[in-house]
């Protein structure tokens, strides 16, 4: 499966060293969009890719599924086109707290029979959060995040302090580069306004930590997430990165496991 990957930050670096370094027997980045082809030169022969500068010229390379790897602005800017043209993998999920982008989306993606693969990103247990509701009913989901205080809050503390509550748009809003996880929740679960959200400076520890819990008619449960960031970027979650070629994998495979 060929895969044209938008942007070359933190996450699509690490899908070229994982994929294409190592020669994957199934899956090959094989064309890559930026906004500066000079900056990114040298990925052309460290990797073997293509690059491009024009949406146009990218879709219409030879790709299969298109991963976004960019920002939130980048993925309201281009999804509703690239949708229509191919399957996408959405890494930039917090673009969804946009309710009109939501429909343009959907909408397209009816439309030109294209798939959106949202990858479930630094959490887990997003299968339970489905199913529970599939013929059942979810009654509450909520997210407590806890950050390393120097990364969520510009002063010295000795004590976590509680920095945002709300629910998961205003806390994509607010935090626009660290929470999408929030909205992944929601689409998941019940909805953006119904998921609440706590955010804790914790002076006292040097990684992130989310904890799920949910309640329903299938009984309760709840998740805690310890995540090591990448080796080469401690603003990103290393499961994060990993849970991208886990979705691409499960694409192509034709046994599903979980859901």
């Amino acid at each position: 499966m060929n895969i044209g990957l938008i942007g070359a930050g933190a996450i699509g670096k690490f899908l070229l060293d994982e994929i294409n370094e190592s020669a994957h027997e199934s899956l090959k980045v094989s064309s890559v969009l930026v906004r500066d082809r000079e900056k990114y030169k040298s990925l052309e022969s460290d990797y073997g890719v293509e690059l491009f500068t024009g949406t146009g010229e990218f879709l219409s390379s030879d790709i299969d599924i298109v991963v976004e790897a960019a920002t939130v602005e980048a993925a309201k800017e281009l999804l509703p086109g690239v949708i229509k043209e191919k399957d996408v993998l959405l890494i930039s999920t917090g673009a969804l707290a946009d309710e009109d982008l939501v429909a343009d989306v959907t909408r397209n993606a009816n439309e030109y029979d294209h798939a959106l693969h949202l990858p479930s990103g630094a959490i887990g247990g997003l299968d339970l959060l489905q199913n529970a509701q599939t013929f059942g009913k979810l009654d509450s989901v909520s997210l407590e995040t806890r950050k390393p205080a120097g990364s969520v809050i510009g002063e010295e503390i000795d004590a976590e302090k509680v920095v945002f509550e709300g629910n998961a748009a205003e806390a994509i809003d607010k935090y626009p580069k660290s929470m999408n996880i929030s909205i992944i929740l929601a689409f998941a679960g019940v909805g953006m306004k119904d998921t609440d959200v706590t955010i804790i400076a914790d002076p006292k520890i040097d990684r992130n930590v989310h904890n799920v819990k949910v309640t329903g008619d299938f009984g309760e449960a709840e998740f805690t997430f310890r995540n090591n960031p990448l080796p080469d970027n401690p603003k990103t979650s290393h499961l994060a990165a990993l849970s991208v070629c886990g979705t691409l994998e499960r694409i192509y495979k034709n046994v599903k496991i979980g859901s």
